[in-house]
């Protein structure tokens, strides 16, 4: 048995009884385990759905970082979309199960629900990451793995200095973004002077390649090279709701064939009626992200 305890808490054991689809939860006795260090990744999202974009990223940072885990959390109900409405987590809980089935290792988690469960109360990432890190060795390394879309709204997150000294953050970059764009991003508390800003931004030595590293009070930040899949959840939810349209450019076969069956992102109609988990949506403005 690895560090990952086994921990189907949802009814979707059926989506995930492979050896490779851990719902991961951490004990005491995995924890003071004398196992070698494992670097970590936490990719969250509300994977709505997941697809190859989100897979490829995930593939080239256990590469890159030579991660041992990546785990993969879907949000039950995020802070900076309560206003948004969503496939319901266990449609998604069941597609992230089912897309990253075979790599070994790629972990589906709910912890995130599970928090959510306890505290009644949508829960952001600095406190996701803290409950993570109490549960780890101490010679476990965790990172904080998002994409640069993401990124560039991070100072409007919940406490965001914070979360950025909580773990170093690997960002999958694309072509255009400098590090002028991506410092310019911080928190003013750990932003840079406005002329390195203008200078990074405007020399070619700015620009954001494989590999580079940026550190600014304590935050630590990663640059991971451009993945060269173009697929967005907004694309893919629009091809869905077209019966003739084919998923598998955009997911997995698994995935394409599960959002066919459940019929989801379809719209609703006296003679087409989905078989789709009940979605969220709430009219309770938040100031702060994530």
């Amino acid at each position: 048995m690895s560090d990952f305890e086994i921990l189907l808490t949802r009814p979707l054991a059926r989506f995930a009884q492979s050896p490779n689809h851990k719902i991961a939860k951490f004990s005491k006795s995995a924890k003071d385990a004398t196992l070698s260090a494992v670097n970590l990744a936490f990719f969250g999202g509300t994977f709505d759905p997941i697809h190859r974009g989100h897979i490829a990223v995930a593939e080239s940072a256990t590469k890159r970082f030579e991660l041992g885990k990546i785990l993969f959390v879907p949000a039950e109900l995020p802070p900076h979309k309560q206003k948004q409405t969503f496939a319901g987590f266990p449609h998604r809980m069941a597609m992230v199960a089912l897309a990253t089935e075979g790599h070994s290792t790629f972990v589906p988690s709910d912890m995130e629900a599970l928090l959510y469960a306890q505290t009644g109360k949508p829960n952001y990432s600095l406190e996701t990451i803290r409950t993570l890190k109490g549960e780890l060795k101490k010679a476990d390394k965790l990172y904080f793995l998002i994409g640069i879309d993401a990124f560039l709204d991070i100072s409007k997150w919940h406490r965001p200095v914070e979360l950025l000294r909580e773990c170093e953050f690997i960002v999958a970059n694309r072509p255009g973004y400098s590090l002028g764009d991506i410092a310019g991003a911080l928190p003013e508390e750990l932003r840079p002077k406005d002329e390195v800003l203008k200078a990074a931004r405007n020399t070619s030595a700015g620009l954001a390649s494989s590999g580079a590293v940026m550190a600014f009070s304590g935050a630590v930040i990663h640059l991971l090279e451009d993945v060269s899949e173009r697929v967005s959840s907004t694309q893919l939810r629009a091809a869905a709701a077209s019966s003739g349209r084919r998923l598998e450019g955009y997911v997995g076969d698994a995935v394409a064939e599960y959002i066919r069956k459940t019929r989801l992102y379809r719209a609703k109609s006296k003679s087409d009626q989905p078989a789709a988990a009940p979605t969220h949506a709430t009219p309770v403005k938040k100031k702060s992200r994530r």
